[in-house]
Formats: C-alpha cells, structure tokens, sequence
C-alpha cells in the first residue's frame, strides 16, 4: 500500500478537505486512543477527520512509561478479564501490527521473602504466561523463569545482596510512545483518513439536541474552518470534561488526572542485563531498559493544576531515587539523573459508587446526539477502545458499516520490516552507514526507513549524526518536518526523537542545528529560527526550574514560565 507523507503541504489540504464535505466521522484529539479510532473508523470505510490542538501525542501518550504490557499486577487484583485483553493487544502488536515499533523486554522481580513470596509471585507469573499462550499470541516472548540469588546477581550485579533472597525473570514488551502515534496517524493517512495537527476544536455545531459538527481553529495559520461530521468522537482524554463543557452536557462520567513522573539515567550508572520491577507501599516501581539509558518510574498523585505541562517537583524526584536506591549498591544521585518528564494519567472518576470504580478500565458513552466520547484505559488497549468508540458512532449513522478491522491492519512500516532487517548488513554497505545506524533506522520507522535513507542518498550530509546527540541522524529531523507532521522545534526534540530527556543539556545544545534543518521544509527564515530556539531553550529552563521546586503548586509555576510558542 502507499504511504502517507504529513507535512505542511498536506496538513494544509488536509484542513480544507475536512471543510468541504460533510464527514461521517471527526475525531477530536490525536493521542493514542484518538489516533486509532481515526485508523479503525477509515478502515471501516468511513470518511474521517482528526484534529489535534498542539502535536500528536502531545499529551499523556507521549509520557507514559513505553510498555506495552498485560498488567501483571492487574492479576493481583483478580481483574482477569482487563490482563487478558491487554496480553491478546500485546501479542497483536508483537508479532501482527507493529513488530518494528514494539521489542520483547524482560524484567527481574527481586524476592524479599523465603518460600511463600516465589510460590505467591511465581504461581501469578505462571498464570500471566499461561493467560498469554491460551490466546495464541504469546509466542513472541519467552516464558518465565526461577532465579536463585547468585544467578539474580549474575543477571543484574546493580542489586545489593541483602536486597533479595531469588528472583523470578519475566518478560513483556515496549515502545516509543509517541513514534506509535505519529505511526497510526499516518497509517489512518495512508487509508484516506484527513488529519491536521496544531488544529483546536474551539466550539461544536448544533441543529436542536443534535450536534453536527465543530468550529476548527487553524493555531498555524489563523482561520477557523467549520468541519461538519455525522458522528464526532471525543478521544481528548484528561481534556475530556473541558472538551464535553464545550456542548453544555452534564457528561455520565468524569477524568480526573494522575500525574506520574519518570526519571531517565545513563545505562552505565546500573549495571543490569534486564528491567527491574519493584515493590512500593502504594504500587510498583519500573526501571526499564532505554537502548543507551534506563528509564525509572513511576509516581501515582492526583493531580489539578495545568494539563499541558504537568510538572515534576523535586518531592517527586526524591521519591523516585529513594525507592530505587533501596535496591542498588551504588545508589543514583541526582547528577546522574539525564531526563525527567511528568504525564497525566487519564482516570474514570463517576457520579456515583458503581461509576467510581471504573480507574483503568476505559468507558464509552454517547451524551448528545452526534457526540461519542471514550476515556479511561490503558496504552495497550488503545486498539480495543477505538474499536468501541467506533463502534458507538456507527450506531448513530443511518447506514451498513463494515466490522472492525484492525486486527488484520499492520501499521506503516511493518510489511516488509523482517526481510529488511535479515538484509541490514547489505544495506549498510549500500549506503555507507554503520550497520547499528541502519538498526536504528529500522527500529523507529520499519520499511519506512528506505524513505530517510532516500533523503541521505540526496543528501550525503544528512547521514551524519546530530550534534550533542549523536543517537540520531541529520536526516531524522529533515523527515520529522517533510514527513511526521512536526510543526515546531520541541515538537522534533520531544516526541520525534527523545533528545529533551536523553542528553544531559535536555537538547538545548542540539536546537540550533536541527532548527536550521527544520527551516527549509517549514519555510522558516533566520528570525522564525531564532523564535524556535528561543522558545525551547526558554522551556528547558522552566523544567529545570520546576524539578526545583518543593511541591506540585510552585513546580506548575515554575513551568508556565515558558509559554507555548505562538507562529507569527
């Protein structure tokens, strides 16, 4: 099938396509949940729309903690039904729809306890495996296995010994969040699907109870557009109650927002073969391998204040290496610590008692005629909860629709990715790079990896790698803006790469250079780079100043220091 190119070309046609013609389904929102709902409904037949307000996957699906996993301590809570659906999403993305963007990651859980603990901890992995393999998509992933101490040791020499008495290893999987998203935007792209970034819904159409449609603010370019939709689905998750306010309905649930936060250390300052994974008083703590880093978390706080830069205080990072220094022999400072981001989970809170206990499972409801809304969930059902929303939207359209899908749709960049990557050797001396680069490559873009490497055949000087963070080529920033739809400097550095949370300097070394490669695709003269750079180096410095701070309510000051950037 042909690919879908998102850049400002497109996303421009893209706007006044959505006007033109009454749609059968707008999506409001472009994290995971949205994103995939825009790729089920287009797979359906439908003619469909999304618009995001800032970037795709801006919000909590670009800050989760990167795993796609069953929730092995859902079982410990005996919700049977929420791991099992979650293993089938894993095993589907593993070996189905998206093998180049989700990789196999074991994890070590230390035993404090003789006898009881590995019959208790052991009896629960067993079942997790055996849940996995009865739905046929557990095949991807080694089993688990019994460690004695010395072999836990052996595995991970990070650990104190008087930390564990044995171990069991098992193993789940993980993904660049945000590349998965800018992935299902392009794949719903790529099967007709009409979608436009830094687009805000500011307002919905109305004919009586019925709404019909939404007023579209182009943030870019100025100009509101009136899209008309049959159906419109809002995925905006912690936006969610701001988003229904918009039609004056009281909605049957609300989100509330859990802020957790993650810290991101160099692979050398924990001396581990494999993940980790905790226990704490309140829940369980990750440390999960990050190619050249480790990223820890999480926190679990509830969380009021501003939903686009949620921030991390300094109470929170001290939380964080107080719990993971209680296993290590060398304890982590805060001079190791690279990166720190802070997302908001989206919770179900209801009206009432049998509402109130919805927490991590996702809901859908239909409030008005023409208005769907889905929220709750988790990363890893994001597929089972477009499907759902999908599957209510049709519900209002007069007409025949065709079942879901997806099931059966691999992402952009799947097909082909297994022969490319047996061939990587060929390909390295077809073009000169090292072998690791073209692993890379074909880890974060699968076969569309032959497209950044077209840019370097033209480029020569795009093969080399970004100043100040040399995990990443010239090129990848060049594709970011021609093909990904990022429209502005932290939209490259954050959630295109992961520059912001992998380099000490937070990207601020690397600004200028991708900038100045970012200028020709957007049409960016000297001024408007200067305005880029500004704008990020002043964002660094409000985190900065935010991890700070002692408690959430001077941290959330601390950041709106650094205003979003605004296009002149």
């Amino acid at each position: 099938m042909r690919t879908a190119t998102l850049g400002p070309v497109q996303r421009a046609e893209s706007l006044a396509a959505m006007a033109e013609r009454e749609l059968d389904v707008l999506v409001v929102g472009a994290g995971v949940v949205g994103a995939g709902t825009a790729l089920d409904a287009v797979t359906r037949g439908l003619s469909t729309g999304l618009v995001e307000a800032r970037d795709w996957a801006s919000g909590t699906s670009s800050r989760s903690s990167k795993l796609i996993h069953g929730g092995l301590r859902y079982l410990e809570m005996l919700d049977f039904a929420l791991v099992r659906e979650a293993l089938k999403e894993r095993g589907l993305l593993l070996e189905r729809l998206a093998p180049h963007l989700v990789k196999p990651v074991p994890f070590l859980y230390p035993l404090q306890h003789k006898g009881w603990e590995r019959l208790y901890a052991g009896s629960g992995v067993a079942l997790y495996d055996a849940m996995s393999m009865a739905r046929g998509h557990g095949r991807g992933l080694p089993t688990h296995r019994h460690l004695t101490r010395r072999h836990a040791l052996r595995v991970a020499p990070a650990l104190k010994k008087d930390a564990l008495v044995g171990a069991l290893q098992y193993y789940d999987a993980q993904m660049d969040d945000a590349r998965f998203v800018a992935t299902l935007v392009r794949t719903a792209a790529a099967y007709g699907a009409k979608a436009a970034n830094r687009a805000r819904v500011t307002g919905f159409l109305r004919e009586g109870e019925r709404v019909v449609g939404a007023r579209v603010q182009d943030v870019e370019a100025g100009g509101e557009y009136e899209v008309r939709a049959r159906q419109i689905v809002n995925a905006t998750g912690v936006w969610t109650d701001d988003t229904q306010a918009m039609v004056g309905e009281r909605g049957q649930f609300h989100v509330r927002a859990s802020k957790g936060i993650h810290l991101v250390v160099p692979r050398d300052r924990i001396s581990s073969s494999t993940g980790l994974i905790l226990r704490t008083e309140k829940s369980v703590l990750f440390v999960i391998p990050w190619g050249r880093h480790w990223i820890i978390g999480t926190t679990d706080t509830d969380w009021d204040l501003d939903k686009a830069h949620p921030a991390a205080s300094s109470a929170d990072i001290d939380y964080l290496l107080e719990h993971v220094n209680s296993v290590l022999a060398v304890p982590l400072t805060r001079d190791d610590v690279e990166g720190v981001y802070a997302g908001l989970r989206p919770l179900l809170a209801g009206e009432s008692d049998a509402t109130s206990k919805l927490s991590r499972e996702h809901t859908v409801a239909h409030p008005v005629p023409g208005l769907v809304v889905v929220a709750g969930g988790k990363y890893t059902t994001y597929r089972v909860m477009a499907k759902d929303a999908t599957d209510e939207a049709v519900r209002g359209l007069d007409q025949r629709v065709a079942d879901c899908v997806t099931e059966d749709v691999p992402l952009l960049g799947a097909e082909g990715y297994r022969a490319l990557w047996n061939a990587r050797a060929r390909t390295a001396a077809r073009t000169g790079l090292h072998v690791v680069r073209v692993e890379h490559l074909l880890n974060r873009f699968g076969s569309l990896a032959e497209e950044v490497l077209e840019l370097i055949a033209a480029d020569p000087s795009l093969g080399e790698p970004l100043h100040a963070a040399d995990d990443y080529l010239r090129a990848e920033i060049v594709y970011a803006a021609s093909h990904e739809g990022a429209r502005h400097l932290d939209d490259v550095l954050t959630r295109r790469t992961r520059i912001s949370i992998e380099t000490f300097d937070r990207g601020a070394r690397s600004a200028r250079e991708a900038a100045e490669l970012m200028a020709p695709v957007l049409g960016w003269d000297k001024d408007h780079i200067e305005r880029e750079v500004q704008h990020y180096e002043k964002r660094v410095e409000a985190e900065r100043e935010s991890q700070r701070q002692p408690d959430d309510l001077t941290a959330d000051a601390a950041r709106l220091g650094a205003p979003d950037i605004v296009p002149l």
